[in-house]
């Protein structure tokens, strides 16, 4: 390949890269609001101006939940992040990934996983909720680490036949910790219960960006 060649092919790379994932520039730096970031990670833009990219909460994690941002991945290359659809936090008692964190780009002073936020869980897709068409799945509640007190059962009447019970799974934004095990647990194909992530940095503001957002009703 001759010099103009290696000119063309690379100009087109950015070309490509900046119609399908927003640009270099932004996979390198950019920051992505769906993207969930590690236990104890902050606002997003202090949380990348932290990060260093050293990836020792990755090889700290004893479950493999957080992984290094690639090309594609929508999230800032080279920063942790989770999919918790495919493998969720299972809130480590001991928090290793912050502990091995060397910039505080994940907050040191959080030592309760109950107390972290990684975002809120919400009932995504309601019509396929299967306790929501009185069918008793109620796995979500059952997995959930924080039973009885992030994800609670409420009971109902049916609104078509008003003869069965419905046992709708709640969750309570101000106790859940967006760990995602009721994501991963789902049984559905397309799962009926998601995190909605945050990098707000605590749990007031959180809510003020998903009412801003208008992604759940508080």
């Amino acid at each position: 390949m001759d010099r103009r060649d290696f000119l063309k092919k690379g100009i087109a790379v950015v070309v490509v890269g900046g119609t399908a994932g927003g640009g270099i520039t932004r996979l390198l730096s950019g920051t992505n609001a769906t993207v969930v970031r590690p236990p104890g990670a902050g606002e997003e833009n202090d949380f990348l101006a932290k990060c260093i990219r050293c990836a020792k909460c990755v090889q700290a994690c004893p479950y493999d939940s957080i992984k290094t941002a690639g090309l594609g991945d929508g999230a800032s290359m080279g920063t942790p992040f989770l999919e918790l659809r495919e493998i969720p936090c299972y809130m480590c008692e001991d928090l290793p990934c912050v502990g091995v964190c060397p910039t505080d780009a994940l907050d040191p002073t959080l030592t309760d996983a109950a107390k972290m936020l990684l975002g809120t869980a919400v009932i995504v897709d309601r019509e396929a909720c299967l306790s929501l068409n009185g069918i008793r799945c109620e796995i979500c509640y059952r997995v959930c680490p924080l039973i009885d007190k992030a994800i609670v059962i409420e009971k109902h009447a049916h609104q078509i036949t008003g003869r069965h019970t419905v046992f709708e799974p709640v969750v309570q934004k101000e106790v859940c910790t967006g760990c995602g095990i009721c994501e991963n647990a789902c049984p559905l194909d397309d799962t009926a219960i998601a995190v909605v992530p945050t990098q707000r940095g605590d749990k007031a503001a959180h809510y003020d960006y998903l009412r801003k957002q208008e992604r759940v009703e508080l």
